[in-house]
């Protein structure tokens, strides 16, 4: 990510990118959400607003969060880059988050239960020192943006919904450097960490086949 862009640019180029696939983006207007994608900066979690005043700096950190419809399904995404040179703490937040979405994917399998697609997630992620947001979590999805069950990024294993073949699921951890709270600001979309420390967020959406987890997005 290049220092100096502002969000909305980031914005403009996603409204392109996903018009060029014959695709529909999902946020645009979902519950009222007035942007393409969530661009959400440093100690913003997510459902940041892209902005036509945010100019992203050298050491920001950046989550990039899509959602699209195609022929009538969804999926959704999201990554956290780094903006120009970053700190080694920043650094760390990035690879703890994307690999604790590894985790949690490798949980995805006929015969495993929800808990322990979130237990991996809070484990591995509180190991390292971190700390996972509880007040927002993964989702399934498929004909509908959000459908059931809820995905919590936190648990108990071998609890909850037992996962079956066919399952669909959007897998996104959300981590914290500081507190696990959040708050939503006066906009009624941008969740920031209440301590406003840094923020990371990785997402991917899941299909469970007999032969174990399959990663519908990039």
């Amino acid at each position: 990510m290049v220092p100096g862009r502002i969000t909305k640019d980031i914005d403009d180029l996603a409204a392109k990118l996903i018009e060029q696939e014959n695709a529909l983006p999902a946020f645009k207007g979902y519950r009222g959400f007035p942007a393409n994608i969530c661009v959400s900066v440093n100690e913003q979690v997510v459902h940041g607003i892209p902005s036509s005043e945010k100019k992203l700096k050298s050491g920001d950190i950046v989550s990039l969060d899509f959602g699209v419809c195609y022929k009538g399904y969804f999926a959704d995404a999201a990554v956290t880059l780094p903006v120009g040179k970053i700190d080694s703490s920043r650094k760390k937040l990035i690879r703890v988050t994307r690999d604790s979405l590894w985790q949690a994917i490798k949980q995805a399998r006929p015969g495993k239960y929800l808990g322990d697609i979130s237990y991996a997630i809070q484990r591995y992620v509180e190991s390292q020192g971190f700390s996972i947001v509880r007040q927002f979590v993964g989702h399934g999805i498929g004909r509908n943006l959000q459908e059931e069950p809820e995905v919590p990024n936190f648990g108990k294993p071998h609890q909850g919904l037992l996962l079956k073949e066919g399952m669909v699921l959007a897998i996104e951890p959300m981590v914290n450097m500081g507190s696990w709270e959040v708050e939503i600001l006066n906009d009624n979309w941008t969740v920031v960490t209440k301590d406003r420390s840094p923020s990371a967020h990785f997402e991917h959406t899941v299909a469970i086949t007999r032969n174990g987890p399959e990663v519908l997005t990039g």
